[in-house]
Protein backbone atom coordinates (compact mmCIF):
# COMPACT_ATOMS: atom_id res chain seq x y z
CA UNK A 1 0.00 0.00 0.00
CA UNK A 2 1.47 3.56 -1.13
CA UNK A 3 2.30 5.69 1.91
CA UNK A 4 -0.50 8.17 2.59
CA UNK A 5 -0.89 10.97 4.93
CA UNK A 6 -2.51 10.76 8.33
CA UNK A 7 -5.68 13.51 7.16
CA UNK A 8 -5.87 11.56 3.53
CA UNK A 9 -6.15 8.62 5.40
CA UNK A 10 -8.96 10.02 8.14
CA UNK A 11 -10.50 11.50 5.28
CA UNK A 12 -11.45 8.20 3.78
CA UNK A 13 -11.84 6.26 6.79
CA UNK A 14 -15.15 8.86 7.15
CA UNK A 15 -16.19 8.46 3.94
CA UNK A 16 -16.10 4.23 3.95
CA UNK A 17 -17.71 4.50 7.17
CA UNK A 18 -20.19 7.35 6.45
CA UNK A 19 -18.84 9.26 9.92
CA UNK A 20 -18.95 12.45 8.87
CA UNK A 21 -20.73 14.10 12.76
CA UNK A 22 -17.05 13.12 13.55
CA UNK A 23 -15.75 16.37 11.01
CA UNK A 24 -17.95 18.97 13.16
CA UNK A 25 -16.03 18.14 16.64
CA UNK A 26 -12.27 17.79 15.06
CA UNK A 27 -12.72 20.97 13.44
CA UNK A 28 -13.78 22.60 17.13
CA UNK A 29 -11.28 20.79 18.86
CA UNK A 30 -8.61 22.33 16.23
CA UNK A 31 -9.63 25.66 16.73
CA UNK A 32 -9.49 25.68 20.25
CA UNK A 33 -5.84 24.11 20.38
CA UNK A 34 -4.32 26.59 18.14
CA UNK A 35 -6.36 29.51 20.28
CA UNK A 36 -4.84 27.80 23.07
CA UNK A 37 -1.33 27.61 21.71
CA UNK A 38 -1.65 31.56 19.85
CA UNK A 39 -2.61 32.86 23.14
CA UNK A 40 -0.51 30.77 25.10
CA UNK A 41 2.02 34.38 26.00
CA UNK A 42 -0.35 37.23 25.93
CA UNK A 43 -2.93 38.55 28.44
CA UNK A 44 -5.63 37.01 27.21
CA UNK A 45 -4.27 33.58 28.69
CA UNK A 46 -5.87 33.13 31.83
CA UNK A 47 -9.30 34.27 30.49
CA UNK A 48 -8.80 31.22 27.86
CA UNK A 49 -7.92 28.75 30.68
CA UNK A 50 -10.67 29.82 32.69
CA UNK A 51 -13.17 28.39 30.69
CA UNK A 52 -11.24 24.91 30.75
Amino acid sequence: MENQSTVKEFWEFLRIRKRYWLLPILIVLGLLSTLIVFTEGSAVAPFIYALF
